[in-house]
């Protein structure tokens, strides 16, 4: 048995994006459906299944702008946030009403009832777009400022009457800034169209070669099912068709290739192994089914574990996906799943995948958009995990060799057993043990344990820290890791 075993695909994947139960994690428990974003799939119900960042929504409407793809991958927030995989989708939200103002025919010196607060909510429906506007009176008076000349007379200046400076906007963006960034990245980011009979969506990817690989989100990619047809928009207006060369659903991870393209602008691949909590990024996709939509933020925190509903919740073979997440927010989407997160010189640092929405819309069947907590997979393993797939076809992913307690009270992962000959029954780790960490790594829960060993290479060797029952007798042992196929052997 692995940390992949039984018992963490009997129940719906979460996302613990917070210490405590952080989106993508302990919140209400992701509604089953994974819906893959050719823009974004999100866990939640729809007719296309459990997908991530995005959902699919049904064929256009003339009445409804934009279609989306995407499940949505619940995540459990704080309070009550659950992670799904942006997919296109607008979120509605209930605004406060506007402060109250004289009421006709009240008695001089009278108070006007109180407007009650409504709570503040976000919603968004799969495959439909609804555009949440905030209406509210604007009051004020628009003129032209009035002036006095040496006579006394008002003199009237307009700034309609000035005549059009001479500024050139497309400029050379100083270096490091967003318009730079930007101006850099977006040849290299696609939006990616998927159709099939059972649904329809679309999300993002980003150009690894100039002969046409991209890389995107495995729910994205295999969210339309066998034989679903995709089709990739440039950032130059152009299109074609593609196909896949390889998927990983442990990693949420896919390559595919499109056909009759060439000299294309592959993006700047960088590092996510010194990457700085609070440091400036910058998003790019296809949110909504906008695409070219760039977006900002920072870094707000590294090594989150999200889990979420994708294949590994629906075939017994392939492990639950549990990303070691870097945390942003710079507004994601439905639709963003795929696309590239970006440093300030415009090097990829990780490939959108995830938010954590509030709970309330997934129950009612609907998806929210982003609330500032989106998950990225670091590029270090999505690195690794392309090349692994445009070479073989398929990836691998580390193991550790136990079964592990997916929900415990215990600050750690608690151990059920170790996989005989396994690597931790090698190093002597015992059953009913409580892992605290992973190198210097502390390890909260059983996701966290997944996400720490997924985050190194079969072969690599770690330190394990594990503690007895009751949380004594501490000891560190030595363990190399093993490697599986993300396949589950098939």
């Amino acid at each position: 048995m692995t940390e992949d075993s039984k018992d963490r695909r009997d129940e719906p994947a979460t996302a613990n994006a917070v210490p405590d139960h952080q989106p993508t994690e302990q919140i209400p428990a992701p509604q089953p459906g994974y819906e893959p974003p050719l823009g974004a799939y999100e866990a939640q119900q729809h007719p296309m299944g459990q997908q991530p960042m995005g959902h699919y929504p049904p064929p256009h409407n003339p009445t409804q702008p934009f279609g989306t793809y995407g499940g949505q991958s619940q995540f459990n927030a704080p309070p009550q946030a659950t992670q799904s995989f942006p997919g296109p989708d607008y979120a509605a939200s209930t605004f406060d009403p506007p402060p109250p103002g004289p009421v006709p025919g009240a008695a001089f010196g009278a108070q006007p009832p109180q407007p009650q607060r409504k709570p503040v909510r976000a919603g968004l429906v799969a495959g439909a777009v609804v555009l949440a506007l905030v209406s509210g009176g604007v009051g004020g008076a628009v003129g032209s400022l009035a002036t006095r000349n040496d006579t006394g007379h008002s003199v009237v200046t307009n700034a309609l009457d000035a005549p059009k400076p001479n500024v050139n906007n497309a400029a050379n963006a100083p270096a490091g800034s967003t318009q730079a960034v930007a101006q850099k990245v977006l040849p290299s980011v696609v939006t990616i169209k998927v159709a099939s009979n059972r649904a329809q969506g679309e999300g993002s990817g980003v150009i690894l070669s100039s002969d046409g690989l991209i890389l995107t989100n495995n729910h994205v990619a295999s969210g339309g099912g066998p034989n679903a047809k995709m089709e990739v928009m440039f950032n130059d207006g152009s299109s074609a068709s593609a196909s896949l060369v390889g998927t990983d659903p442990v990693s949420d991870l896919a390559v595919i290739k499109v056909t009759g393209k060439s000299g294309l602008t592959p993006i700047e691949l960088g590092s996510s192994q010194n990457l700085q909590i609070g440091q400036p990024v910058v998003a790019i996709g296809a949110p909504l089914g906008l695409a070219g939509t760039v977006t900002t933020g920072i870094v707000s925190a590294l090594n989150r574990p999200v889990s979420t509903s994708g294949e590994g919740g629906q075939n017994p073979n392939v492990p639950n996906t549990v990303i070691d997440a870097i945390q942003t927010d710079a507004a994601i989407n439905p639709g963003n799943s795929g696309g590239a997160l970006v440093d300030a010189s415009g090097k990829l640092i990780g490939i959108n995948t995830a938010i954590a929405t509030l709970g309330t819309a997934e129950m009612a069947g609907a998806q929210s958009g982003s609330i500032g907590l989106g998950f990225a997979i670091p590029v270090d393993q999505a690195r690794r995990v392309a090349d692994e797939l445009i070479k073989t076809g398929h990836a691998t992913y580390a193991q550790i060799g136990i079964k592990i307690q997916r929900q415990d009270t215990v600050n750690g992962a608690r151990v059920i057993e170790s996989t005989p000959d396994g690597p931790a029954a090698k190093a002597g780790i015992p059953a009913n043990a409580i892992v605290t960490k992973v190198n210097d790594r502390a390890i909260d829960s059983g996701d966290a344990l997944v996400a720490a060993i997924r985050s190194h290479q079969p072969g690599d060797k770690v330190k394990i820290t594990y503690t007895d029952e009751q949380g004594n007798n501490p000891k560190t042992v030595e363990v190399t890791l093993a490697g599986a196929p993300a396949d589950g052997g098939r």
